[in-house]
């Protein structure tokens, strides 16, 4: 993986970003439709293609044999509880033919370095409780689950 280079997303990376997407709901929750969370990441994405919120940054994984092996939507918050500002990673996600090969590992770091580099004391992230890959990567690098969304169906 020694060919990997984690660069700033260009216009040319568009449609290869935006169908990424796609890979998003093969591991999220069956509470919510492939078609729902595809839609909302792809819009997610194209808005900050088209207009980058201040302090928004969108990071693209490339190697010599697929120029967009993974991405990286990070993007600047507020603390609910003590409004200090902080990284959060909005999006991530690897390619199918680069998945396993330490491409979310090199993009989690990467956050962590924009992260120090903004001064931030604290990066989060949300992941889908059924997505136990991510999260297992995700405890493995040190972060720590912190808060969970519980939901009802109402009628």
């Amino acid at each position: 993986m020694t060919d990997l280079v984690i660069r700033p997303a260009v216009a040319a990376d568009r449609v290869a970003i935006l169908n990424l997407a796609d890979r998003l709901p093969a591991f999220g929750p069956r509470t919510r439709s492939a078609t729902e969370i595809a839609q909302r990441e792809r819009r997610a994405l194209a808005e900050v293609l088209d207009n980058p919120s201040p302090g928004s940054t969108l990071l693209v994984a490339s190697r010599p044999d697929l120029d967009v092996a993974g991405i990286l939507l990070l993007e600047v918050r507020r603390d609910y509880f003590t409004d200090e500002t902080h990284g959060h990673v909005s999006i991530l996600a690897v390619a199918r033919e680069a998945e396993g090969q330490g491409i979310g590992r090199a993009l989690v770091k990467a956050a962590e370095e924009w992260g120090r580099g903004q001064g931030f004391r604290r990066l989060t992230l949300t992941v889908f409780a059924t997505n136990h890959r991510a999260k297992e990567l995700y405890e493995r690098e040190g972060w720590h689950p912190e808060l969970e969304i519980h939901y009802k169906t109402l009628s």
